[in-house]
């Protein structure tokens, strides 16, 4: 769906919540990289149920601390809590429920390379970590046979605000390079060795637009919207992914064949090994309480989640996202009936 389009949805389905909410209406807030599709679902859902649901977009670390303080009825993260937020929610356990799934690309601004560019984990981190400068560097030319790499500089660009994009990306890269793991690691949040600041998916594809010779790494739905460059990546097999709907879908499945149906799905699937797989990618979670202490929110709230992993995921690919595979929807179905609801 084009960007005009997905703000057209936005926008409607903003309409639809200002209306005043009832007594049992759902709110929720968190990550900004599901909304498009989690308005659609809302929007949805309510003309099928007659139940409204108000969700903030204000990034995971917003709905992480606003669903501890209990302040909204979900939350939405597209990095897992860490033990220590866990053990901070003052609801008590709190289940991950994937929804949909999403791919970080590496984009680049390179006019004289023509095909799409080849890179694999440990060249990449090389590049972030500073180690790599030039673009005709000996392990970029080796991974891009026959490529005009130009001498010039390599300029890194990330993001300057904790997000959940990052967190994907410095996963990624702790999962492939042992000097990256080692510092600065992962997290929404990191100190980049080197490289620019831009703010959001859109000032780091604003900057890598404007400086010849950049790399960076953005969302999949925001680098095909804008028409922007990625590179292949390398992936756990040795094949190298162009990314797509379908290879982040085999990413997910290459990990959900290893879960176990216990699991609140806290878990991390770059790198999968999974046949075709995209390497950089991840989950997007719902966030909820395993004791629901109001009856009617609750079952309100897991008919909805049911109905999400079910009639929703139809519509995933539609906007860009990956739809969770139909095993694991199932297993996460069965994890839910470990939710408790207090009577009525």
């Amino acid at each position: 769906m084009k960007l005009i389009a997905r703000v057209a949805l936005a926008a409607v389905a903003a309409a639809a919540f200002a209306a005043p909410s009832a007594a049992q209406d759902l709110t929720g807030a968190g990550a900004t990289f599901p909304d498009p599709i989690y308005r659609k679902w809302f929007s949805d859902y309510a003309a099928a149920k007659k139940v409204q649901i108000n969700y903030q977009a204000i990034g995971s670390g917003g709905g992480i601390k606003q669903l501890s303080e209990q302040t909204v009825d979900f939350g939405a993260s597209d990095a897992p809590m860490s033990d220590a937020e866990l053990a901070n929610a003052k609801g008590g356990p709190i289940l991950h429920i994937p929804t949909v799934l999403g791919a970080v690309v590496v984009t680049y601004n390179v006019p004289e390379i023509k095909k799409a560019l080849r890179l694999d984990g440990p060249t990449l981190a090389g590049i972030f970590e500073g180690q790599i400068t030039k673009w005709n560097d000996s392990r970029i030319a080796a991974l891009n046979p026959g490529a005009k790499l130009p001498a010039s500089d390599i300029l890194v660009v990330h993001r300057s605000d904790g997000s959940g994009t990052s967190y994907v990306f410095t996963d990624y890269l702790t999962s492939v390079s042992p000097s990256w793991a080692a510092k600065p690691g992962k997290g929404k949040d990191v100190q980049w060795p080197v490289g620019l600041g831009g703010k959001g998916n859109e000032g780091v594809a604003g900057q890598v637009k404007q400086l010849p010779g950049s790399i960076g790494y953005i969302e999949l739905a925001y680098a095909k919207q804008n028409k922007l460059a990625y590179a292949d990546i390398k992936n756990a097999n040795g094949q190298f992914i162009t990314p797509s709907i379908d290879a982040v879908t085999d990413a997910a499945a290459g990990a959900a064949a290893k879960l176990p149906s216990n699991t609140d799905y806290r878990v991390s699937i770059v790198n999968s090994a999974g046949k075709g797989a995209y390497p950089i990618s991840s989950f997007t979670w719902l966030l909820i309480y395993e004791k629901q202490k109001d009856a009617t929110k609750g079952k309100k709230l897991l008919d909805f989640v049911h109905w999400a992993l079910t009639e929703g995921e139809k519509s995933a690919s539609t906007l860009d996202y990956a739809p969770i595979p139909t095993a694991m929807a199932k297993a996460l179905i069965k994890r839910l009936s470990t939710v408790t609801v207090a009577s009525m």
